[in-house]
């Protein structure tokens, strides 16, 4: 009796527990006021019109609190509205009504999960919808990708954010920044030349800043290079602020809807701009150029065939004759699936900085860098961190030569300065970049060359040789003003030669191998003398002066120590010397060795004079007639400098020659 009362209440306390329970209510099974209130607000959220579609949705939800389409419903009016927090509620509140019957749920819910930076859960969430994304669905394989690129960038932004980098950044002030748009900035290597895009009424053009007494000075439009008709902008101007590559769109002679141009500066003035041509410029887009600083590698963007990913970056050399190969693309690990832009080479010919939306990050638009290795591979890119980076778009950036300040341009809402007038749209900023993202160090050579004899500027051929390896680092010519600027990243050694048809050559020599850092750059004052001809041996084949007839240092001469036998770091010096011999065949010259005063004078004499004898040698050997060449060693006799010191010495230890 007892037992048949007990199952007796087991079977009413089941159908009362039945009587409470409620199935899923879909937008297929609901009927009545519920389905009609749920149509209407569906039709009211297609048109945006979502204060009486959240009004629907929410009756409806009071009618049928299981009606779990009215919640997902409910949930994306929320989040169109931004009402992040209660779209998260919304969706939960689905996905405890059946957790399986839209995958999508879990996705809209990691969404909006993350809007409120609430990574670990977004991140839970995402991988929840991975694991249920229909393998025959598009949109949800679509989705299951973009799922896979949010964990990344979200595991990365919540650690970027517990571990901020130093950034602090500064307008360049009010002669630059104004009420209009100020973009995309490049340098030239000594930085006291700052050229920009300006934006005025939807009219891009390029403007030119000084840095003087310690500011920029008012920004100037460059009137050879804009054009009224057209925009110009992503710019890259050369080292020595003689050579513009920059990007025109829509013109005549384009290949594509934007291509590369260039000018140069020739007697003062910028050339009219010429289109790059082929094989730089297709049909495709072609933008957002950089140079090297030795001016024979170009980087760019582009969307041209064969790339990674929706935008990629490229790059193509300059040969001797000027022309450039068929690009390259950097591929992985630079280029991605997706946008991967405005490259940035610095100077150390090793660090590129770039933007990408492919590599993980804070979303959108990022920045990046990456170095080259010793067999010119690229490392994987380094995000440069929050919150130099943000949920924002974050476009170029530049790095001034000694690696310590960056340049970029951006519309956040950043502090002004207590002088700053109030400004619009994009500025320009600058911030010390963090140790750890600086690229190698970096000075550079400028230099007048001039005649010896008359102090004129002379247009000569400079070449800066990597003494290591015994290749060209990089050629030009001066211009009319006798003016040459090169980058040398240290960690080499460099020789440079600067040579003219009818002169003597002059030589120096860079030794950076072991240096880390360096102040000041190398401000040189190069004074080329005439040879001397037969017909007029005292006089300069340019004016009747008397010819100076100081003896010419071989700098980048060197040998064994304690020995007169030559490096192989010589030979392009050697080479430089045999050239002159040999192009002019009644030139006569006496090789000269000099040492310091360490050691006996006896020693000191015999080892210049077998120094001497060992360039004479070679010479002889490359095939200079004998009768043309002497030698003679000083020892320490003739010193031009103090030997107190380690650089005073180095210099008296000295090859050269005279011409008799």
């Amino acid at each position: 009796m007892q037992l048949q009362y007990i199952l007796f209440i087991i079977i009413l306390l089941g159908s009362q527990l039945t009587g409470f329970s409620q199935e899923v209510i879909t937008k297929k099974t609901a009927t009545g006021k519920a389905k009609s209130l749920y149509d209407r607000g569906v039709k009211y959220s297609s048109n945006s019109i979502y204060t009486k579609a959240l009004a629907d949705f929410e009756k409806v939800i009071k009618l049928a609190p299981n009606f779990i389409d009215a919640h997902i419903q409910l949930a994306m009016v929320q989040y169109d509205l931004k009402a992040y927090a209660k779209a998260e509620t919304s969706f939960e509140k689905a996905l405890a009504l059946d957790g399986e019957y839209k995958s999508r749920v879990y996705y809209m819910l990691a969404t909006t999960e993350a809007y409120q930076e609430k990574y670990d859960e977004a991140i839970a969430n995402y991988e929840a919808f991975i694991e249920r994304a229909k393998p025959t669905s598009d949109t949800e394989q679509n989705l299951k990708k973009r799922a896979e690129k949010h964990i990344k960038n979200y595991s990365f932004l919540k650690e970027a954010k517990k571990n901020p980098v130093p950034f602090d950044p500064q307008s360049v002030g009010s002669n630059i920044n104004t009420i209009d748009q100020e973009y995309l900035p490049s340098l030239t290597a000594d930085g006291q030349t700052m050229i920009y895009t300006k934006r005025i009424r939807g009219q891009e053009d390029f403007y030119q800043s000084e840095f003087r007494d310690d500011k920029w000075q008012l920004g100037t439009p460059i009137l050879e290079i804009n054009n009224p008709q057209s925009n110009e902008g992503a710019q890259s101007i050369s080292a020595d602020g003689r050579f513009l590559v920059f990007t025109k769109c829509g013109e005549m002679d384009g290949f594509g809807a934007c291509d590369l141009y260039f000018s140069e500066v020739r007697n003062g003035r910028w050339t009219p701009p010429a289109n790059i041509g082929a094989p730089i410029n297709t049909r495709a887009w072609e933008a957002q150029p950089s140079l090297s600083a030795d001016g024979r590698t170009l980087y760019f963007a582009s969307t041209r065939k064969g790339g990674m990913g929706e935008s990629d970056i490229w790059m193509s050399r300059r040969n001797k004759a000027g022309k450039w190969s068929t690009p390259v693309n950097l591929g992985a690990p630079i280029n991605t699936a997706q946008k991967d832009e405005t490259p940035f080479m610095h100077p150390d010919g090793a660090t590129l900085y770039f933007m990408s939306n492919g590599h993980p990050g804070m979303g959108s638009f990022d920045l990046y860098y990456s170095r080259k290795t010793e067999n010119d591979s690229w490392k994987e890119p380094t995000n440069l961190g929050y919150p130099i980076n943000t949920d924002s778009h974050e476009g170029a950036m530049i790095v001034s030569l000694d690696g310590k300040t960056a340049y970029f341009a951006s519309n956040r809402d950043f502090t002004k300065q207590e002088d700053e007038q109030s400004t619009t749209g994009t500025d320009i900023y600058s911030f010390e970049l963090y140790e750890a993202a600086r690229p190698k160090a970096v000075t550079y050579v400028k230099a007048l060359v001039k005649d010896g004899n008359t102090g004129k500027p002379l247009q000569a051929n400079v070449e800066m040789v990597n003494l290591t390896k015994s290749e060209i680092y990089s050629s030009s010519v001066t211009d009319t003003d006798g003016e040459f600027l090169v980058c040398l990243p240290l960690g080499k050694n460099y020789g440079l030669n600067v040579s003219k048809e009818g002169y003597l050559f002059h030589s120096e020599n860079f030794a950076l191998d072991a240096l880390q850092s360096l102040d000041k750059p190398y401000l040189l004052e190069i004074e080329l003398f005439p040879i001397p001809t037969e017909t007029a041996s005292t006089t300069s084949p340019t004016t009747s002066t008397p010819l100076k007839s100081n003896p010419i240092i071989l700098k980048n001469i060197f040998f064994e120590t304690g020995s007169a036998e030559l490096l192989s770091s010589s030979f392009s010096e050697l080479n430089k010397l045999y050239g002159l011999l040999n192009e002019n065949a009644s030139l006569r010259i006496q090789i000269n060795g000099h040492t310091d005063n360490v050691g006996s004078d006896t020693d000191n004499f015999q080892l210049s004079d077998a120094r001497a004898k060992s360039v004479y040698t070679w010479l002889i050997e490359k095939g200079i007639t004998a009768t043309r060449l002497s030698y003679k060693g000083y020892g320490e006799s003739q010193p031009i400098s103090t030997n107190d010191t380690d650089e005073g010495r180095q210099a008296n230890r000295r090859t050269e020659f005279v011409v008799l």
